[in-house]
């Protein structure tokens, strides 16, 4: 959850944030096998967005939006977890597309696109799904920031949840790495036979919005404690992400679950994560990849600002 006012009169589209919630919940936990989500799942969600209920009414929030993804899309049981959450909470839940969610995060991301870049590879890795969009960086605006447009996009039904829970995240071996590393690069050719052209013009670079690649900048940068200051906007190496993915895949659970960066609620997601980011890079080799902490929530407000007219 993110709440914001926006700052007006500097020639910008920004906001400023003065309040934030965020807790792993797992909503889609054990969805691959029974088709629904579970009730231990269902009531984490709901204790988390009472939290978020309360923040918002101490905000006085003027005007919201409430978004559900992957895990409500595929869930037979997805429509009455939405109605759960109405009576339970007061909270009305809508859930999204994956074009509107593929849009979101483009929004929420466009401003760390490289304006000298012909192309920007976004990529937000999920917990149920992930999507891929080609964005034209565009012109740089006033603050020298993007304002690039989704050329086009695709969404995997692959996520950290579903590929830890189909190959195993606590513990993963070289072989079993490598086959979620060729199940992406699988689900990616026809995208991938799509882009041909933007691959080959040679002037483009990654941009990645998730907990996977905020962990991995984390611990790139060894950092004691998180920093979205430090990790926002950063910039990695194609060597440095394979430098950061050893060392994580040289690690156990226990030490992974240590790290301060990754943490028990990360530490049998961040593999599956990693093979995402694999298999994406794969598929689109780039010398660079830049870091976003940022994505569907920020893309939220921009556009809830824009229709209010709140930058005119």
């Amino acid at each position: 959850m993110l709440v914001a006012r926006p700052i007006r009169d500097t020639g910008a589209e920004s906001f400023r944030i003065v309040d934030a919630f965020s807790r792993i919940v797992r909503l889609g936990e054990g969805l691959a096998q029974s088709g629904r989500l579970s009730e231990a799942a269902i009531i984490r969600t709901i204790d988390a967005l009472l939290v978020c209920r309360d923040k918002m009414a101490a905000r006085d929030v003027a005007r919201a939006r409430l978004i559900a993804t992957e895990a409500c899309r595929a869930a037979e049981n997805g429509a009455e977890f939405v109605a759960r959450v109405r009576a339970q909470t007061g909270l009305e839940l809508e859930i999204i597309s994956r074009e509107t969610e593929a849009r979101l995060a483009a929004a929420g991301c466009a401003a760390l696109a490289d304006t000298a870049a012909k192309s920007v590879l976004l990529f937000d890795i999920g917990g149920g799904s992930s999507e891929i969009v080609w964005l034209s960086p565009g012109r740089a605006a006033k603050d020298g920031q993007s304002d690039g447009q989704v050329r086009h996009w695709t969404s995997l039904q692959l996520g950290v949840v579903t590929l830890a829970e189909k190959f195993g995240g606590a513990e993963v071996s070289f072989k079993q790495f490598t086959a979620m590393t060729e199940l992406v690069v699988s689900e990616l050719q026809h995208f991938h036979a799509r882009s041909s052209k933007e691959e080959r013009c040679g002037r483009f670079h990654l941009l990645g919005t998730s907990g996977t690649v905020t962990t991995l900048a984390g611990v790139h940068l060894n950092l004691a404690r998180y920093d979205r200051r430090r990790v926002d906007g950063l910039w990695m190496s194609h060597a440095e992400i394979d430098t950061v993915m050893n060392r994580l895949r040289g690690m156990s659970y226990s030490e992974r679950a240590r790290n301060a960066c990754i943490g028990p609620d990360r530490a049998d997601l961040v593999l599956a994560g990693c093979a995402i980011l694999e298999g994406i890079r794969r598929c689109f080799p780039s010398e660079r990849i830049r870091i976003a902490d940022r994505g569907l929530r920020e893309g939220m407000l921009l556009e809830l600002m824009r229709a209010d007219k709140s930058f005119a």
